[in-house]
């Protein structure tokens, strides 16, 4: 199933017309998030410091909605899709994972369960959610694999440790992210990917004009983010095999320039 209406702004009066009157029952949630999300930028005009408010928000009313999940049904599926998927691209025990944005751990208990013990870390720009991370946990019953869980300020990854990660992975974290963002990790991440590794992250694409909705999500093209990485020596390639699957986001893989590394055989440069 690949990502839907690649074509459409959202952010247009056209879209946004057109689909309250499809779903009007929704119109109330939207027009209570908007108000909300109006003031809590007012209040915090920085987007990390924003987003954070905004999980504070969502993760006490429901940490599995809070991460993008609307049933636990959803959450635990979701969470084994994005496994499986690195465990077919090659994900091994042995490797050392860096998870940004990892939320209430809904791919990541797995990923804890499956690596050796020490060998995750998660990282998140929201200690709310990481409280309910460690809820997640506690109930799996995982404490004695010895899993690191640590708040960030920003994305910078400055106090992790040089070519460090084999695997690196954001799910549905570039996709709440303004460019400026995006590219304060690409900027940065290269440091602690081991050479030979990869650093897989989603993202909502547009194949029209780059837009976002509410300041929470936000539409990119493909090749804006091939070009971003480039600029600060990775090398990017759409994931054509992710798209199969049943979500409604794309895939991008990032690896060093310099590694020759392709780690699958799907993918294309540009999309």
């Amino acid at each position: 199933m690949p990502a839907k209406n690649v074509e459409v702004n959202r952010a247009s009066l056209g879209h946004r017309v057109g689909y309250a009157l499809r779903h009007p029952r929704r119109v109330p949630r939207y027009l209570k998030r908007s108000a909300r999300d109006t003031w809590l930028r007012l209040r915090w005009p920085d987007h990390v410091g924003y987003y954070r408010v905004v999980m504070r928000s969502d993760t006490r009313a429901d940490p599995d909605a809070a991460v993008g999940s609307l049933s636990r049904e959803r959450w635990l599926a979701l969470g084994a899709m994005q496994f499986d998927y690195l465990h077919g691209h090659g994900l091994r025990p042995g490797h050392r994972m860096l998870e940004i944005g990892c939320g209430n751990l809904r791919a990541g208990w797995r990923f804890i369960e499956y690596l050796d013990p020490g060998h995750y870390h998660g990282i998140d720009i929201s200690p709310d959610i990481l409280i309910a991370a460690q809820d997640t946990l506690e109930r799996q019953g995982l404490q004695d694999r010895l899993p690191t869980l640590t708040p960030v300020r920003d994305l910078t990854l400055r106090f992790l440790p040089t070519a460090h990660f084999d695997v690196i992975h954001a799910h549905s974290v570039f996709s709440h992210s303004p460019l400026s963002v995006i590219e304060e990790c690409l900027a940065h991440v290269g440091r602690v990917l081991a050479l030979d590794g990869w650093f897989d992250f989603t993202f909502d694409r547009t194949e029209g004009a780059e837009h976002q909705v509410l300041r929470e999500d936000f539409y990119y093209r493909t090749e804006t983010l091939v070009a971003l990485a480039a600029k600060h020596g990775l090398a990017a390639r759409f994931m054509d095999d992710w798209e199969e699957l049943p979500h409604g986001q794309s895939k991008i893989r990032v690896t060093h320039a310099t590694s020759g590394a392709a780690h699958g055989t799907s993918g294309t440069a540009e999309r």
